[in-house]
């Protein structure tokens, strides 16, 4: 794979003249070097269903009279850049109006995305029907005629239909309809042939060529889809609804899978299909220095003017962070992630529950993620797959009730010497007979106040003593063998109708009602759901009680640093290279607009100091890719380095004896 991709977007209506008329090979080459571009994904097929070149499997766009997808990929190798070919599978607007019959449909027999004739959309095809056969038929087109680099199939993934095909395949396997689990198997066979048929055509016509399957969102826990494709395409633009907190979480997972894999974002202010939207050049640098400090190759989304004119101010976007990018490539290949603790993700575990609890597990994890980015803490997001032996901590959060065979993988872990920081309801046994590992507590039940108050027997150096309000829903236990670390308070009462007190929730009694932190010999388990509330309220106490949590059973960190909070720390190991690669980064995203984050800004810091705890000796210590020698001490296994500056992103290169 490379690392300077582009992603470029061509959804275009049929009702647009000329489309195309002003694609020139010299400007459009141009755009490319001005970007430092080293591969694009050119379009076939796009979500009207036109196609971009003649075709004999589609209909080329009624207003185009060349081959504009030939033309690019002449264009691109002949300037040494790769050129992967996009296919809308899911959408076909074309299609939809001629075949309504091969659509999705939900329970109430409606279509998917579309809303009603004034609100119009896509809508999605189903592959339980005949239109398989018509995207087959599309894709060997594709790999037959043109000298494609890979391959994008877009609007995929395992989908619940209610559809005339799928309702016959139920029926005729003797099942009803109105079985949910039923359909949502159908729905995981369907998806598993069309990836298994794509791929027995790439074998047969062009084995070995890349192949993506994107869905939005690498589902964590489900390392069978992952493994449909050839490599993983983290679809993650911060300000087009997934967020700046969406890809790190994302990337921890797809690290661990041992395949290649990129980081995607838009140079779009919003996202997908906005003309004239730009972001600033400092959100695209940290976005792309983003993917690169953990181990991602880089592709930005653009999407071309029905013209086939690349947009000049794009390029000169995209080149502004693609010129660094292209100065650090060195650094940033054959690298795995050092991690000191394994976030165990919510989502692996209870990935087809109801939506009201995917939301809430969806938050614990943000949290959880937010609260180890801003710590500093090296990490990673592990499913129940992921070999827990080299890490010190496992974190399960806020509502990680365990089976017997997790019980029996995390009893391993801890035979070996790990610990584990548990909250909320995480820990206890799925059969609800009280904790599956010795925390020192013995399970009562859900606390019924709510919110109540945590009282901490440590220092919080920020304020000192006092009773901390907890939002997150708490669990009552009581001490058998552990350590307090702190206490719980209760309010005089919860806030009713006739019994309420001020503007918002009731004081604390100052009365000690429990334990509500606690060292036991298996580690740290808190009785609030911390994470949850951190993604809600962001209060801080919460991140300092899981940072101290996790002091206490990490001892040392392998990495500490004196980065402000909104900072990104990793520590990334080149093996064949014998070296650590280290990379510091820093920005702020701040509000703008209705729910847009947006970086602007970049605040340059001064003498960055960094305490590392590495195996064996350092030989040289260097600021890359400025090439810049740096002093360093070690004291046995301990390396510290000061570094001078960081403007946006700095890589340090520990190069080993």
């Amino acid at each position: 794979m490379r690392f300077r991709q582009v992603h470029l977007d061509f959804h275009t209506s049929e009702a647009i003249p000329a489309i195309g008329a002003s694609f020139s090979k010299e400007q459009f080459q141009s755009m490319l070097k001005l970007g430092h571009v080293d591969s694009i994904t050119v379009f076939s097929k796009c979500h009207h269903g036109w196609a971009y070149h003649p075709s004999k499997a589609n209909e080329m766009y009624p207003h185009l009279t060349f081959d504009l997808l030939g033309a690019m990929i002449e264009a691109a190798h002949e300037i040494g850049v790769r050129t992967p070919v996009y296919i809308s599978a899911g959408l076909d607007e074309k299609l939809a109006r001629r075949h309504p019959d091969w659509l999705i449909r939900n329970k109430q027999e409606q279509t998917q995305w579309a809303k009603s004739f004034m609100e119009p959309g896509y809508h999605e095809f189903c592959f339980n029907s005949p239109y398989l056969d018509v995207l087959l038929r599309q894709v060997e087109e594709v790999v037959q005629q043109y000298d494609a680099d890979g391959l994008f199939l877009d609007i995929v993934g395992v989908r619940t239909c209610y559809c005339q095909y799928c309702i016959q395949s139920l029926r005729e396997a003797g099942q009803h309809p109105g079985d949910e689990q039923a359909v949502l198997r159908l729905g995981e066979r369907t998806y598993a042939n069309y990836t298994a048929r794509i791929q027995e055509l790439i074998n047969r016509l062009k084995p070995g060529l890349p192949v993506f399957h994107n869905g939005g969102h690498i589902r964590k826990g489900r390392r069978d889809l992952a493994r449909m494709n050839s490599h993983i395409e983290i679809e993650s633009l911060p300000t087009g609804g997934w967020g700046y907190d969406h890809f790190p979480s994302s990337v921890r997972y797809v690290q661990q899978l041992g395949m290649e894999y990129l980081g995607m974002t838009g140079k779009f202010h919003t996202s997908w299909g906005e003309f004239g939207g730009y972001k600033h050049p400092n959100a695209l640098r940290y976005e792309v220095a983003l993917s690169l400090a953990n181990g991602a190759k880089c592709s930005i989304g653009d999407q071309l003017h029905p013209s086939g004119t690349m947009d000049e101010a794009t390029y000169r976007l995209i080149g502004a962070a693609y010129r660094e990018a292209e100065q650090k490539e060195a650094w940033c290949t054959g690298v795995t992630n050092v991690a000191d603790v394994a976030l165990l993700s919510p989502e692996s575990l209870h990935s087809s529950d109801s939506p009201e609890l995917a939301s809430r597990l969806a938050l614990s994890e943000t949290g959880a993620v937010r609260m180890l980015l801003e710590g500093h803490i090296l990490f990673d997001v592990a499913d129940r797959e992921t070999d827990l032996t080299p890490y010190r901590a496992v974190i399960l959060p806020d509502e990680v009730q365990v089976d017997s065979d997790l019980q029996a993988k995390l009893s391993a872990y801890l035979a070996q010497g790990g610990k584990l920081l548990a909250t909320g309801s995480s820990g206890l046994r799925q059969d609800g007979t009280g904790f599956a590992f010795d925390f020192g507590v013995a399970w009562k039940g859900s606390n019924p106040y709510r919110p109540d108050y945590f009282k901490p027997a440590f220092d919080v150096s920020l304020w000192g003593p006092a009773s901390y309000i907890m939002y997150g829903q708490g669990q009552d236990v009581a001490l058998t063998s552990g350590e307090v670390l702190g206490y719980r308070e209760h309010p005089y009462f919860n806030r009713e109708t006739f019994t309420f007190c001020s503007h918002q929730h009731t004081p604390s009694t100052g009365e000690p009602a429990g334990p509500g932190m606690v060292e036991g010999a298996d580690g740290v388990y808190i009785a609030w759901n911390l994470f949850e509330d951190y993604a809600i309220k962001g209060s801080l106490i919460l991140r300092e009680t899981v940072l101290y949590a996790l002091g206490k059973l990490l001892g040392r960190h392998t990495l500490t640093s004196t980065l402000p909070a909104q900072g990104i720390v990793t520590l990334q190991h080149q093996a064949k290279e014998n070296r650590y690669v280290n990379h510091l980064l820093y920005a702020s995203p701040v509000k703008r607009g209705d729910g847009i984050e947006v970086i602007e800004d970049i605040v340059p810091l001064s003498d960055i100091q960094v305490t590392a705890e590495l195996p064996g000796e350092a030989a040289a210590v260097t600021l890359e890719p400025q090439g810049t020698a740096l002093p360093f001490d070690q004291q046995g296994t301990t390396i510290r380095y000061t570094v001078p500056s960081v403007e946006c992103h700095q890589i340090v290169v520990i190069q080993m004896l």
